[in-house]
């Protein structure tokens, strides 16, 4: 009897909190139906750039799905204009290839694809002009890689996204749960009866919290460069520019809907919804393989921009007008969300 007494407490207790009954029941689903529509994207052809190559070739190139567009001279700027993922060139009598490795596991296959479509290629005129039949399994091609080397891993392109991300999720689930404590205990009212305007308040708590989130940036930045040896082509300077505006919108988002929260769980209950998103539109899956209405959605994220940024800087090694774009997009992000974290603060005192 007094256990069916507590049973029943808790069963009002949960349908009297909807929000937690919506995390139980609808974030589950909400969460699979994005990873459905992730998982299931379809793949796009490689982009192969060729000079100088025979139309057998090309055929058995196109045979294995490559889109191959003609060149009569090449090199690596080409690559990276026309964003090929490699150009196949025959000189004196030899093949190159140039790899612009922006995904080393894509490009690993497609050295392979090639290697694979020479030999055909080498065994179909073997047999045609000498009658030999060879069973040739690997060329020998020269290769160049645009970025990175034969050597790089996915935890290269990987890195970077992960420290950008680590960065949104703890600043704001602090900065989150550090103002729903002095909202909670009565604090803010209290702060919010003084000339104090919200403005000034505002300021003041980004600002704080701010110094944390700069220390934190920078131990991240430091430690995964150094310890962990995460590569860093470009400035360490930029990487710690991006960091501190997707810390700005961390700060300004937790902080905003901190004020929807009654309570630390509930703060963690924006986290499905929130965070767990970001790290799906950051970049481990391409974009371009994605339906069109995600790679919409991709844009209504900060973390989308930031992981952008920082693999252009760290991985790629460019400068600030290769991600001015991506640093536009945060800046944005943060003055709209102190902008509404503003009017949300009309309701302990209009001033």
């Amino acid at each position: 009897m007094r256990t069916t007494a507590i049973m029943t407490r808790i069963f009002r207790e949960m349908f009297r909190d909807k929000r937690t009954v919506a995390l139980l029941f609808v974030a589950p689903l909400f969460i699979l139906t994005l990873m459905y529509f992730f998982f299931n994207g379809e793949a796009t052809d490689p982009k192969l750039g060729v000079v100088n190559v025979d139309e057998s070739l090309i055929e058995i190139l196109e045979e294995q799905d490559f889109q191959i567009e003609v060149y009569e001279q090449a090199d690596r700027a080409t690559v990276v204009s026309d964003n090929l993922d490699g150009m196949l060139e025959m000189k004196d009598g030899t093949y190159s290839l140039i790899l612009q490795n922006s995904d080393p596991s894509s490009a690993k296959t497609l050295r392979l694809k090639v290697n694979q479509a020479i030999a055909a290629q080498m065994q179909t005129k073997l047999a045609g002009q000498l009658g030999i039949n060879l069973n040739l399994t690997e060329i020998d091609i020269d290769t160049d890689y645009v970025y990175g080397d034969s050597e790089s891993g996915y935890f290269e392109i990987l890195g970077p996204i992960l420290i950008g991300f680590f960065v949104f999720f703890f600043v704001f689930l602090i900065a989150g749960i550090n103002l729903l404590k002095e909202r909670t205990s009565g604090t803010l009212e209290r702060i919010m009866t003084t000339p104090v305007r919200r403005w000034e308040f505002l300021t003041a708590y980004l600002a704080g919290y701010g110094v944390f989130a700069v220390i934190q940036t920078l131990i991240v930045v430091i430690y995964s460069v150094t310890v962990l040896d995460i590569v860093l082509e470009g400035s360490i300077w930029h990487v710690i520019l991006i960091n501190l505006l997707l810390a700005l919108v961390a700060l300004t988002i937790g902080t905003l809907l901190s004020t929807f929260a009654s309570s630390e769980f509930q703060m963690v209950q924006f986290i499905p919804v929130v965070v767990i998103p970001q790290i799906l539109f950051v970049g481990i899956i391409p974009l371009e393989w994605m339906a069109g209405w995600l790679q919409v959605l991709a844009k209504f994220m900060p973390v989308h921009y930031a992981a952008n940024a920082l693999k252009e800087v760290m991985y790629k090694g460019e400068g600030l007008s290769a991600i001015s774009g991506d640093l536009l997009a945060l800046s944005i992000f943060a003055v709209v969300f102190i902008i509404l974290n503003l009017l949300s603060l009309r309701r302990y005192r209009r001033v």
